[in-house]
This record gives structure tokens, sequence and C-alpha cells, in this order.
């Protein structure tokens, strides 16, 4: 982003902008409701706001929730409002900007906040996690800890998976650079693309079309280790707004029968536009009361293929979701992994013999990943767990054995069991995923 790019589309007063970054701000560390739909309301009671305002209000305020525990300290020297002088040290415009809404007092201040080296700083304003998160992690990780929190501090490339039902993945990559947009096919997944900056791809026809979708790399990943197939019966368990849904659409050549179940209805009102856009007529979003619902009962040993996305910490998706770890907790975790174990059972007893089962989160913690489904596969003596690296080799995935759990472990963990994506080492978003067929 450029200075000259400003000036020619007009930009609100300096002053204005940094006072919109202010109250994003005040809004956002209520921690009331999950930062993107704060954002979100924020952008539609506020349409003065052009999409390059929008673009710095936005970054501002994501920086400053990754970035927390430092800016929170560093602003104690500073004075006036707490807000402003966290969106003064976040702000992600053209620094002329900032510096021509600030007073002279307060240009000293950034000056001097900006001299800090960050190898003089406490640790846990270098890495900007709760206390109980980074002790975790650190436990979890041994020496590889900083790196993985400097990875979760950046912000997330943008990817795209191509909608396979109608396009193909070269050719959409063609018709991009074509019009000078910079994009890569993703290293691992034979539908991604990464894109560089962050374009609106809503606008972008191909998008309106249906040949394309906003998904992390890693979350095709979760939709490809399923591998389902042309004519199945297969459950999305936890579609929430469909995106591993319509992957999955894709992948059975939108033939066979896909049910999206969600508890929340919501969610499922925002699959519906991105299913009119896919084409796919072979997906069944039902909303049910919880995991017990009858509509469940119903498809007891029919199904060919369940995914759980289980709802989850979300600690593995910091770089586009910082406020999560402000909004986690040992207490909520301990609450989700019950409710993962007990969605997982009822998901597992829609399998029919030979079926297959995919339970994941986008969580870095061992105890939603590895000791939840170790729990399960010992309570399970009908389910066979898989390697989920020969799995992902059997379907041609790139360096497969890198995805996955590396040399078997103090816990006794065979070497690729479990699907393991991590920020710092595959640019994706923090997953796991683990893989058991049904005997019979």
């Amino acid at each position: 982003m450029h200075a000259g790019a400003w000036e020619n589309n007009a930009p609100m007063h300096p002053k204005d902008l940094l006072h919109h970054c202010s109250d994003l701000l005040a809004a956002l560390l209520r921690f009331d409701h999950p930062a993107d739909a704060v954002v979100s309301r924020y952008f539609r009671e506020h349409r003065n706001l052009g999409s390059r305002d929008r673009a710095v209000v936005a970054e501002t305020a994501y920086t400053v929730l990754r970035k927390k525990l430092l800016f929170e300290s560093q602003a104690r020297s500073g004075s006036g409002a707490r807000e402003r002088r966290l969106a003064i040290l976040g702000f992600a415009g053209p620094q002329h900007l900032l510096q021509a809404a600030l007073s002279p007092a307060e240009v000293e201040w950034l000056a001097a906040c900006r001299q800090i080296n960050d190898s003089e700083l406490p640790a846990s304003h270098r890495h900007n996690l709760p206390q109980w998160l980074a002790q975790a992690l650190q436990a979890q990780l041994g020496e590889r800890f900083d790196g993985v929190a400097q990875a979760l501090l950046q912000a997330a490339p943008l990817d795209l998976r191509v909608n396979t039902w109608q396009a193909k993945r070269d050719a959409v990559l063609e018709a991009l650079q074509q019009e000078g947009i910079a994009a890569a096919a993703t290293p691992y997944s034979p539908w991604g693309i990464r894109l560089q900056g962050k374009p609106n791809v809503s606008t972008w026809e191909m998008f309106r079309q249906g040949h394309v979708e906003v998904q992390d790399e890693g979350s095709q990943l979760l939709a490809l280790l399923l591998d389902a197939k042309r004519g199945e019966m297969v459950v999305d368990f936890c579609a929430g707004a469909g995106g591993k849904t319509l992957a999955l659409g894709a992948a059975m050549l939108n033939t066979g029968r896909l049910y999206a179940f969600d508890v929340s209805a919501h969610r499922l009102e925002n699959l519906k536009p991105r299913l009119a856009r896919s084409g796919l007529s072979n997906v069944h979003p039902v909303a049910i009361s919880d995991e017990r619902d009858e509509r469940v009962k119903r498809l007891a040993g029919k199904i060919d293929r369940v995914l759980v996305d289980a709802p989850c910490s979300g600690l593995g998706t910091l770089r586009r979701n910082p406020d999560m770890k402000w909004r986690q907790s040992l207490q909520s975790v301990e609450e989700l992994t019950a409710k993962q174990a007990a969605i997982l059972q009822r998901a597992a007893r829609l399998l029919k013999p030979g079926g297959r089962l995919v339970y994941a989160t986008c969580s870095l913690l061992t105890q939603e990943n590895e000791a939840l489904a170790a729990a399960f596969s010992a309570e399970q003596p009908t389910l066979v767990p898989l390697n989920a690296a020969e799995v992902l080799e059997n379907l041609k995935v790139p360096d497969a054995a890198q995805l996955c759990t590396p040399q078997e472990n103090a816990a006794g963990i065979p070497a690729g069991q479990y699907l393991r994506l991590w920020p710092d080492q595959h640019g994706t978003d923090g997953f796991f995923a683990a893989v058991w067929q049904k005997a019979g």
C-alpha cells in the first residue's frame, strides 16, 4: 500500500481514520463476540468508510489483538484514551497518515516505543499469548515454541479452493495471471490457490460463478482426507457455513447424498448462497438440535463417510482470529473436550461397515487432539485407526509424511498416524485430524 494510491482515492482525514480505529478497538476489547462479527457490524454501521479505510481500520484492530500484551505494556507510558494509544501502536496504514493524526507529544512517545529492541522484551511481550496457553504450548512443543508463537503473530495468507465440479485449477490460475493477479498453486492441496495480498475476491466474476471459494489450504486437506467418493452417503457432522461441505460435494462429482448437519440454523443459512454459487445439488443442509437428534439416529449404520470438524478452541487459527487466545481459557477447553467426545461417539454410530470417520479440529492443544483421539480409539474396538500419512500418500498429496505426526514419540504414536499442520512448518492454520475405518 503506497501513499500515491491513497491520495488518488481520497481517503478520510487521518484524524478521523485513527478515531475509527480507536472506536473499533473499544468494541473488540470487550470480547463479547467473535472479532470478525464485531468488525462486520462496525462497517455496516459506518458505511462512509471506503474500502482502503476499512482495510486499515480492520488490520489495525487485528494487529492490536495479535500483540495485545506488548502494546498494553507500551501504552501505559502514553497519555489519552487507552484505545487511542493502542490504535497508534498497531496502526496498519501508511505512516505519513498516522503522523498527520498525532500531537507532538504522541509523535515523541511513539518514537520512544519503537526504539525498544525485541530482544529486550520479556518473553510474554514477544509471544503475546495468555499465560495458560503459553505454558501449555511450551510443555507440548519444547524448543519449537518460539517459532510457532512467532508464526501465530503473522497475518494468514489468502487461500482459494477451486470448485472442481465447475472448474480446473490450471484454468483458474491462467485466468488470474491474465488479470495480473499474483497467485500460485498451494503446495499440498490439489484444489488450492494461494494469493499474494488480500484482493476483494467477492467482486470477481469467477467467485460469483462459483468457480472458487475462500478456504485455508489446511481446511481443504481435511476434506481430502475423508476421500468421499461418487455416489456415496456422506455426513459433514459439524458443517458450519459449509466450506468443507462444498469441497466434499465437488469431490463426489455432485452425486450421492451429502448431509450438512449443524446445531446452528444461522450458520447453515450462510451456506445457502455459497451452495447456490457452487452448482451442487447433492448437498442437504439439516439444522439439528444436538448430536442425539432423531434425524441423526435414523441414519445410524447407513453412512459411508463422516467428517467431524468438531467445535474447538480455534487456537490454530490465531493468525486470522487473534481474539480467540483472549476469549478461551483452560476451563473452556475442558468443556469443549467433553463436547467433542460426545459428538464423536454419536457420529461414529452413523458408519456402516467399511465406512470412514475423520475427526478434526483447528486447535493446537493435545487434549483436543491426540489425547481425545487415543481415548476414543480405546473405547471403540470396531473402529480401526488408519495412518493419515498413508491415506494422503494414496491420494498423491506431495510430502504427505511431512504433514503428519513425526517419528514415533514418547506417547507411542506411530509416525504419520495423525494429520498435524502448523503455521510455521506448513504455511496453513494449525489443524489436527485422525482417521478410522469401521470393521466389517
